[in-house]
C-alpha cells in the first residue's frame, strides 16, 4: 500500500478533525451490487445493510455473499430481516459472513428474543415510531442497539418519511441509538445535532430513480460526519 493511499484511509479533507468530539457512524442500507458497496466504503461508510426481506432492495444470500467477499475487514455487514425465523437468520448470517443482524417486524415479539440462536452476533432491534406507538420499556429489550424508524402500516423500513426526531432528544436509552427514516443530505446534519445518535441509517435518501446514487452517498456521508457531537 502506498503512503498516499494510506493517508487517504486515515483522513478526509471534507470533514473536520474529530479531536473535539465524535462523529456519527453511517450505515448505507439496501446495497445490491459490488460497485456501489465499494464506492460507499470509499466514501466513508462504516456499515452496509443487506435486505433479505421482501423489498425492491431485496438480495438473495448468494448475491449478498458475493458482495461481502469484496469488502475490507473493518466494514460492518448488517443483514436486515423481517419476522424471519431465528434458524433461517442464523443460517443466512453464517453463509454470507454477516457481522450484525437487524430485526424488523413485530417489535413486541422481537423485544424478548434470545441472542443464542443468532450465534451471539450483535443484534440491532428496529423500533418504528409514530402512529400512536410509544417508546419501549427498555428493561424488556435484549438488543445491542436500537434503530428508530418511521412507522407506516405494513411497511418495515425504507418509507422515505421522517418522524418527529424531537421525541428522541435526550432519550434515556440503555444501548446505542441508530436514527433512520427519511434522512438525506439536506436534513441529516440537523438530525444528528438534535438526537446525537450513535449512527444514522439511510437508503432511499441516497437514491435516484430507485437506485443508489454514488454522488448522493458521498454528500450524505460528508454532511453526517461533518457534525461533531
Amino acid at each position: 500500500m502506498t503512503a498516499g493511499r494510506c493517508n487517504r484511509l486515515k483522513t478526509s479533507a471534507s470533514v473536520p478533525d474529530a479531536a473535539l468530539g465524535r462523529r456519527v457512524r453511517v450505515k448505507i442500507c439496501g446495497i445490491t451490487d459490488t460497485p456501489t458497496a465499494l464506492a460507499a466504503v470509499e466514501a466513508g461508510a462504516d456499515a452496509l445493510g443487506f435486505v433479505f426481506a421482501t423489498s425492491r432492495r431485496q438480495v438473495t444470500p448468494e448475491v449478498a455473499r458475493g458482495i461481502i467477499q469484496h469488502l475490507p475487514p473493518f466494514v460492518a455487514r448488517v443483514g436486515v430481516f423481517v419476522n424471519t425465523p431465528p434458524a433461517e437468520v442464523a443460517d443466512i448470517a453464517a453463509y454470507c459472513g454477516l457481522t450484525a443482524i437487524q430485526l424488523s417486524g413485530d417489535d413486541e415479539i422481537n423485544n424478548n428474543f434470545s441472542k443464542s440462536p443468532y450465534h451471539n452476533l450483535p443484534v440491532i432491534q428496529t423500533l418504528r415510531v409514530g402512529g400512536g406507538r410509544g417508546l419501549p420499556r427498555w428493561p424488556r429489550c435484549n438488543a445491542d442497539a436500537y434503530l428508530f424508524d418511521t412507522y407506516k402500516e405494513g411497511i418495515y423500513g425504507g418509507t422515505g418519511e421522517a418522524f418527529d426526531w424531537g421525541i428522541l432528544q435526550n432519550i434515556d436509552c440503555p444501548k446505542p441509538v441508530i436514527l433512520a427514516g427519511g434522512l438525506n443530505a439536506a436534513n441529516v446534519r440537523a438530525a444528528v445535532k438534535l438526537v446525537k445518535p450513535y449512527a444514522v441509517d439511510v437508503s432511499g435518501g441516497v437514491e435516484t430513480g430507485g437506485h443508489k446514487d454514488i454522488d448522493k452517498i458521498k454528500e450524505f456521508i460528508v454532511q453526517a460526519k461533518g457534525v461533531l457531537i
